[in-house]
């Protein structure tokens, strides 16, 4: 499974991160798709911005017949996505729409068509009114990944979920995402836990008895542990949401990085069906004030830095970035 999240800093830079939980990776690593790159896309769009007008895109991902397949990217005007396994609700389009106006893409292609197009959630908010996410695979050896999406700049986040009766929008205000079930659920849930606090309790009197805490952190008494979506969801958004803000650059990293610790999956503590072990593969932080993308893994902690000032963006495909 996943969880994403998203804040800005003092300087109101946005910064957006996600774990990528699962049991195996799939060679994924930092992509550059430069704004010339010669791209196949699954359907005609005329709509789609033409060289001269694309986005410089990184994040990670594979590349699959010259297409890059971001699980999560940001682009050089500041707007990132991501997207997170949604395998029980997730309910494409069979088919593309022939309706006037309709706007086709499958779902393989989401993240970057989004990161490639678009400067702000303001145009994807008008984009989407009109989209259709279609179940076409990239190719026969690369089945549909049933996901939803969060979407976001510095003016806030939305989610995008393809549910049984269409595609979806919801404001994200919590800022935060994981799995199932679907954010109208997640979001209602955070109510079960509204007297959670970061402050130490207050002794208490029960008749002669005085009860003291027995120090900090007791105000959190009755937030998840485990592992699951819902879980994830409620402690992501706590201390997302009461972490202070940060100023530097360095400082932002670190609190991303140590909120979305705070829900790192270890291996051995959530096993699949099969037996084999669910683990955060890797943690992903983009900068949209430095338009640098880090990202650390489960067996090398420690985070590198891929500026996208670094990358030579006048080639015509994507290509791997080297860390800084």
């Amino acid at each position: 499974m996943c969880t994403g999240i998203r804040f800005t800093g003092t300087s109101g830079s946005m910064y957006f991160g996600r774990n990528l939980d699962w049991t195996q990776g799939y060679g994924e690593r930092v992509v550059v798709t430069p704004p010339a790159a010669e791209v196949p896309a699954a359907f005609e769009r005329p709509g789609d911005l033409d060289s001269a007008h694309a986005h410089a895109v990184i994040g990670m991902g594979i590349v699959a017949g010259g297409v890059p397949l971001y699980f999560d990217c940001g682009n050089d005007a500041g707007l990132a996505v991501a997207g997170l396994n949604f395998p029980q609700s997730a309910r494409y389009a069979a088919n593309a729409s022939s309706q006037p106006g309709a706007v086709n893409v499958a779902a393989y292609e989401f993240p970057f068509w989004i990161a490639r197009n678009f400067s702000s959630l303001d145009e994807v908010r008008g984009i989407l009114a009109h989209t259709v996410v279609v179940a076409k695979p990239v190719s026969p050896d690369l089945p549909v990944a049933n996901l939803h999406w969060i979407v976001a700049d510095a003016t806030g986040s939305i989610v995008v979920e393809c549910l049984e009766g269409g595609l979806k929008v919801w404001e994200n205000d919590a800022d935060v995402l994981t799995n199932e079930p679907d954010f109208g659920w997640q979001r209602t849930n955070l109510r079960n836990y509204l007297g959670l606090t970061n402050y130490e309790p207050a002794t208490a009197t029960w008749g002669k008895a005085q009860l003291a805490p027995f120090g900090s952190g007791m105000g959190m008494q009755g937030i998840p542990g485990d592992y699951s979506g819902p879980a994830r969801f409620v402690k992501a958004a706590f201390v997302n949401s009461h972490y202070p803000a940060q100023e530097s650059e360095e400082a932002n990293v670190m609190r991303l990085f140590r909120t979305l610790g705070s829900v790192a999956v270890p291996l051995g503590a959530a096993l699949m069906a099969d037996g084999s072990s669910e683990i955060t593969l890797y943690t992903s932080c983009f900068s949209a004030a430095t338009l640098t993308y880090y990202h650390a893994t489960y067996d090398e902690p420690q985070i590198r830095a891929y500026p996208l000032s670094a990358c030579d963006l006048g080639g015509t495909e994507p290509f791997f970035a080297p860390a800084a």
